[in-house]
């Protein structure tokens, strides 16, 4: 059983709409952390948002703050990622992302135990 799987990606006009799911199954009911990465061609893998199950607080790359809202439904076991104001720049693949809190900082990949196989994320001008 996959342990996450995304869903929601294609393909936006700047300025548009997309939002992305993440289902959790199987282990990841432990993870108190859930997250979105996204990695661009020939560009590392970056952080885009956090979302935190034991408070329910929520962290934002500077680059998507004001743009992008994390957030869960409980009763899904679903986190979403909504994402408004689109830009070219933000094409790349989306990934989703379950840990712990307390194993490094939000925004480094080995801080997550568990990944999604990503989304595509396509932002034409």
């Amino acid at each position: 059983q996959v342990p996450l799987v995304e869903s929601g990606g294609g393909s936006v006009q700047a300025g548009g709409s997309l939002r992305l799911s993440c289902a959790a199954s199987g282990d990841t009911y432990s993870s108190n952390k859930m997250a979105w990465f996204r990695q661009a061609p020939a560009k590392e893998r970056e952080a885009v948002a956090v979302f935190s199950k034991r408070d329910s607080s929520t962290g934002y790359a500077d680059s998507v703050k004001g743009r992008f809202t994390i957030s869960q439904d409980t009763a899904k076991n679903t986190v979403y990622l909504q994402m408004n104001s689109l830009k070219p720049e933000d094409t790349a693949m989306y990934y989703c992302a379950a840990g712990l809190w307390g194993r490094g900082r939000w925004t480094s990949s080995s801080a997550y135990d568990y990944w999604g196989q990503g989304t595509q994320v396509t932002v034409s001008s």
